[in-house]
């Protein structure tokens, strides 16, 4: 089988909530890391076959196929396609994906994937908002089939969360803990700058913003759950951010004619996909059936990455696989760092790449729960 070759890997900061990127252009968000990808590899911007970014709510600023826009918005070569996916959560992770399965077929050999979302500029379910005035409530329960196979119960990630919680007894109190762990661990790899090798400054902000020195167990002991009697609250939660992260995916022969030198090499992928109901349980299937197929254990996997939708979702994965917290979001997820949807794939992987490589160490594994049920599980190989 064709290798498949992350060459470089970089990122905008994250942006908090009314932060440094709330008025910036989600084009012009995303244009930001190809620019500077383009500019750290070398690489003739005329060479790339495509530019795949994962986007959600693609609606403003994101609608019209945001991965082109971004493309051109750089001042890239307008013979260069684009292509703009929505696997939910897992949208940026997906394009990844479909880079390297791209590149795997043969048919191309240098690809741009990333994501981008400005979550000020579009708020999270606009585009679900929006449809409500065409008739449709949500994008279920009008739908016969749906309600035949489901019913009318509600389908939401709060719910879910929830349950969650509840089936693999994750109290309040240990999911406080965690998430204070995910703000220390993200304010300590900043204090270190270990962080600065992936992130592009952008609007004079060269940090994330979204890590919280102030927060403690006390602090989230007093907030609101979501649900009236439920453990689940904001403090245990992904925080709303903006950010775009940008990889360069390439295959052998690329590698060689343009005399590039890869960071790491793709070894595995999985997508797989579990009750859309209970809907962000599926990392725990995608993550088995990924061992399972590369025959590795939880032992050979240097790092792991989980994303940090809430912590009821880490907990119960790190739980039901016996991963030990020490190798999971070293340096924080996305309680600290942000979760600006349709780019958190790309920019966790990101942060996973350079990790590996501090620690010296030969895989990493991603993973990360996705609207309808979904996962995908990407592990990489340090070269």
């Amino acid at each position: 089988m064709a290798e498949v070759y992350i060459v470089d890997a970089v990122r905008t900061p994250v942006g908090r909530k009314k932060g440094a990127f709330a008025n910036i252009h989600s084009a012009d968000l995303g244009a930001h890391p190809i620019k500077a990808l383009m500019s750290r590899t070398g690489i003739d911007p005329a060479a790339v076959d495509d530019v795949i970014y994962g986007c959600t709510d693609t609606i403003g600023s994101q609608a019209g196929d945001i991965a082109r826009t971004c493309w051109l918005v750089a001042g890239m070569p307008d013979h260069v396609p684009g292509v703009t996916v929505d696997r939910q959560c897992g949208s940026a992770q997906q394009a990844v994906h479909f880079a390297a399965q791209a590149v795997m077929s043969g048919t191309q050999d240098l690809v741009v994937a990333g994501g981008v979302q400005n979550m000020n500029m579009v708020p999270m379910a606009a585009a679900m908002i929006v449809g409500q005035a065409y008739g449709f409530p949500d994008p279920f329960r009008t739908s016969p089939g749906w309600l035949e196979r489901y019913g009318n119960q509600e389908v939401s990630q709060f719910r879910s969360a929830e349950m969650i919680a509840e089936k693999w007894d994750c109290s309040r109190e240990e999911m406080e803990a965690f998430a204070l762990a995910s703000h220390q661990r993200a304010l300590a790899a900043q204090d270190k700058g270990f962080f600065g090798n992936e992130i592009v400054p952008l609007n004079g902000l060269s940090t994330d913003e979204t890590p919280r020195r102030d927060t403690s167990l006390e602090k989230m002991a007093t907030l609101k759950t979501l649900m009236e009697g439920g453990r689940v609250h904001a403090g245990v939660a992904s925080q709303n951010s903006d950010c775009s992260s940008a990889l360069l995916i390439a295959s052998d022969r690329a590698v060689k004619d343009h005399g590039l030198k890869p960071r790491a090499r793709i070894h595995h992928m999985t997508v797989w996909g579990d009750d859309p109901v209970w809907m962000l349980t599926a990392p725990i299937r995608a993550t088995r059936h990924a061992l399972a197929k590369t025959g590795l254990s939880v032992a050979d996997i240097d790092l792991f990455e989980c994303n940090e939708a809430f912590a009821s979702v880490v907990l119960a994965w790190m739980k039901d696989l016996d991963i030990p917290h020490d190798k999971v979001n070293v340096n924080g997820g996305a309680i600290a760092l942000g979760h600006p949807l349709g780019a958190t794939g790309a920019r966790i992987m990101t942060t996973m790449l350079n990790e590996l490589e501090r620690r010296n160490g030969r895989y990493a594994l991603q993973t990360m729960c996705e609207g309808g049920g979904q996962a995908n599980v990407t592990i990489i190989e340090r070269l």
